[in-house]
């Protein structure tokens, strides 16, 4: 054809045709023109054209370069060119008829069936104290996954048999079956429903498995647990999952962690919490009291005129920071306890106590802080 024609006016659609409209307009017009079918003499050349045509609109890049810039926009070489494929690969590529034929748009062949694939992963959970999630520990888990057959091995055959060739497929894991329709013979490629893609099949299947290669077997393992792990934390065991299969590794084993709380500790980040009740001697006059660490205990110094709310910090008395040589601390929190029941004694002396202090009330100017923040947000 002397001069090339407008790629919409080619497939006898609009400009603002949708991918599914370019891809029946193709489909309708290559099986009209397709030079397998359609013996007349430019039949070849205008299967060409639509070709290109194709190649260019039911691409969206190369559509919209097109749209914009015209033919100087697209570069058409190294597009496939369906006239040099068989009628039969071309229904295959675009109706789905079969899958095999051409390349690279095939379907399922014994090779991909056999292929090694990973095994599934499993999963559990743990229950930690408080203790044992801080320091670290190890404990025994059951799962329950599939073990090559003890009776068979793990090739599903019955012993004193063997593996054969499935006769369904003959060893090519998928079947072929002609079907006859106005454009000629199309070949329908599927799966061999008796081998399932294998191309093999055992002679006599294993009474233990079934066949399968497989057994359910209730499994025991040891997991160490690293010291800091906290609740909801996941600890992986490569390779301890369901088995792969045609050579492929095994998937792995995810354990999820649970936490027990602790009686008196709370934790944050590495961090340890805990909170002490003194009595109001105590926070006015000073004391040396002993604080429980996960350690074991330890004193500490409160000094005179301890507010409540005081929080004083024990370096290194934390939670092991998780695979490094590092620790949190322990944040002690003061309250002062304020007795409900005081004996006749203890009242005189607080209430002597009181006249000697006044009973001014003393209001607490509004702090820094809060002065700075109602500057910046009104």
């Amino acid at each position: 054809m002397a001069e090339k024609r407008d790629y919409y006016e080619v497939l006898g659609i609009p400009r603002s045709a949708s991918q599914d409209d370019i891809k029946n307009a193709f489909r309708s017009l290559a099986r009209e023109y397709h030079p397998d079918v359609n013996k007349s003499p430019d039949a070849e050349e205008r299967f060409k054209e639509i070709n290109e045509a194709y190649g260019v609109l039911s691409d969206p890049e190369k559509r919209a370069a097109y749209d914009r810039f015209g033919f100087q926009g697209v570069n058409t070489s190294g597009m496939p060119n369906y006239a040099d494929i068989g009628l039969g690969d071309l229904m295959d590529l675009l109706f789905g008829f079969g899958m095999g034929g051409f390349g690279g748009f095939g379907g399922r062949s014994t090779r991909a069936a056999n292929a090694p694939r990973r095994g599934a992963d499993l999963s559990t959970r743990v229950r930690l104290s408080f203790e044992e999630a801080v320091f670290g520990t190890e404990k025994e888990v059951s799962i329950s996954r599939n073990e090559r057959c003890s009776t068979c091995g793990g090739n599903g055959a019955a012993p004193g048999t063997g593996i054969v060739t499935c006769q369904t497929c003959h060893g090519q894991g998928e079947v072929r079956q002609m079907q006859q329709t106005f454009l000629g013979s199309m070949v329908q490629v599927t799966t061999c429903p008796t081998c399932r893609g294998r191309g093999e099949m055992v002679e006599v299947p294993c009474n233990t498995c079934s066949g399968t290669g497989l057994e359910r077997k209730n499994v025991n393992l040891n997991v160490r647990i690293p010291a800091g792990v906290d609740d909801g934390n996941q600890v992986r065991l490569v390779g301890e999952g369901q088995p792969g299969a045609f050579g492929g590794p095994n998937g792995n084993l995810f354990i999820r962690l649970e936490v027990a709380p602790h009686q008196f500790f709370r934790r944050s980040g590495n961090d340890i919490l805990l909170d002490i009740d003194i009595n109001m001697a105590q926070a006015a006059l000073g004391d040396e009291i002993t604080v429980p660490t996960l350690d074991g205990d330890q004193s500490l110094r409160i000094p005179p005129g301890t507010q409540p709310g005081k929080v004083f910090k024990l370096r290194d008395k934390g939670v092991p920071v998780l695979n490094r040589d590092a620790r949190g601390d322990q944040l002690v929190t003061i309250n002062v306890q304020i007795p409900r029941n005081l004996t006749h004694e203890q009242e005189e002396l607080l209430q002597a106590l009181s006249r000697t202090m006044g009973r001014e009330v003393k209001i607490q100017e509004r702090s820094f802080l809060d002065k700075l923040k109602d500057a910046f947000l009104g």
